[in-house]
């Protein structure tokens, strides 16, 4: 049976979209590393903005996690009850479109490093 390393960090990682459809790498998941998501949050600052979070596949597929949310100003959304597990060169991407643009995102994490991988800073 294969000896599994528990050796883990837990990280928060953050961005502010400012820019009408561009899309804001939130989280790229370490080639070293195999990645719990425990929460994501959005929150629209400005108002009346549709919001997009996509989790971008390293192997080219795709999932929508948030798809084409219409939020107004102060609405958020907390995703904290569940987790997604990422591989390594997996993405999590947010595009904020439409209205005023201040979204908010942010995600804490636990990355599991792999065996037989040097652990990056």
């Amino acid at each position: 049976m294969e000896q599994r390393n528990r050796s883990y960090r837990a990280k928060t990682y953050n961005v502010e979209c400012t820019v009408n459809g561009q899309e804001y790498n939130l989280y790229t998941c370490p080639d070293n590393c195999r990645t719990h998501m425990v929460l994501l949050f959005v929150v629209d600052v400005s108002g009346n903005s549709t919001v997009d979070v996509e989790w971008d596949r390293a192997d080219g597929s795709h999932a929508h996690i948030l798809g084409g949310k219409n939020m107004t100003a102060g609405e958020y959304i907390q995703l904290s009850d569940s987790y997604i597990v990422l591989e390594p060169g997996d993405e999590v991407n947010v595009t904020v479109a439409g209205g005023t643009f201040h979204t908010d995102a942010f995600c804490t994490v636990e990355e599991y490093f792999l065996p037989n991988r040097p652990a990056q800073a």
